[in-house]
């Protein structure tokens, strides 16, 4: 998909050398269409990684689509330069009379606190509740879909006692469903995370349906029987090297609680290049999000969403 971003925007260039189809404002002006609108709550706290990830796998459709980029006002980012945030993101108050197609709420390294305890996390349910008027579908990311499941179904997360870390074969559990179309039957997500949500909590939900699952890292794709609130407690926009830089960062600190990750470097070797093996299915699934669950569905007219429940 052609996505709508500022030219100067650090993703741009990175994009466009990857054979990318990236369209700057000016272009995205002259065509006479009805693009999807889309944002992204970046709650990582390296935001640019993280923006560049998710805009490369929302760019897999023919669909025009601009982004919004924003970020919390009740927290500071030290890890991004102040002008990147002013020159490219808003607040969430400079958006709120705003109305969406699709939403991303991004993971954030706060898994070890209680929700409550996040000092953004007011203003981080303000959001989630904005959502269900002003957002079509939003798609929520692994402590992200952590907080949305706990806010909207009350589920709770649970501590693990090792960090969920590394590449993981994962298992359909409702078929034909649109997230999944064309998946094959095995397939495969990164993991980094210190929680998790349990299946039987899931299920015991009648709102909700568990879409997909490992039997080694446990829950991995949970939606509302609507499409409009779903959760991926993995990382499919994870890079390459991504989780070697993550195991690198974490030996450096000396934690006890990660070792290598699983099913990522061959042989266990740190020194042998991962293979690429989830970029497909990542890349399928937000295609699938934006198409099957949001341009087949979102009214023309964003102001007509039905607000959910």
């Amino acid at each position: 998909m052609p996505i709508n971003i500022p030219s100067d925007l650090p993703a741009y260039s990175t994009l466009q050398s990857e054979n990318i189809f990236v369209m700057p404002a000016e272009r995205a002006l002259t065509q006479d269409i009805r693009p999807l609108k889309a944002a992204i709550f970046n709650l990582m706290p390296k935001k640019i990684e993280t923006e560049t990830q998710l805009l490369r796998l929302m760019s897999n459709t023919p669909l025009q689509v601009d982004i919004t980029l924003l970020h919390t006002e009740t927290h500071t980012s030290r890890h991004t330069a102040a002008e990147h945030l002013n020159n490219f993101y808003k607040t969430f108050d400079e958006i709120k009379d705003e109305y969406f197609d699709a939403l991303i709420i991004t993971g954030a390294p706060v898994e070890k606190y209680e929700f409550t305890d996040v000092y953004y996390w007011d203003e981080l349910c303000d959001i989630m509740e904005w959502t269900k008027s002003h957002a079509f579908s939003t798609l929520h990311l692994c402590w992200g879909a952590f907080a949305g499941l706990y806010y909207h179904y009350g589920i709770p997360k649970y501590t693990l006692d090792r960090k969920m870390f590394g590449v993981f074969p994962h298992k359909i559990t409702v078929e034909k469903h649109p997230l999944f179309m064309g998946f094959d039957d095995k397939f495969y997500v990164p993991h980094s995370r210190h929680s998790e949500v349990k299946a039987e909590d899931i299920e015991k939900c009648p709102d909700l349906q568990l879409l997909a699952y490992s039997d080694l890292s446990g829950v991995y794709a949970v939606a509302d029987k609507t499409n409009r609130q779903i959760f991926l407690t993995g990382h499919g926009e994870y890079d390459r090297d991504t989780l070697k830089n993550e195991y690198l960062r974490d030996m450096g600190k000396g934690l006890t609680d990660v070792g290598l990750p699983y099913g990522y470097f061959p042989d266990d070797d740190p020194q042998q290049i991962p293979p690429f093996k989830w970029r497909t299915a990542a890349s399928l699934l937000y295609s699938n999000w934006l198409n099957f669950c949001v341009y087949q569905e979102t009214p023309f007219d964003l102001s007509k969403i039905e607000p959910l429940k």
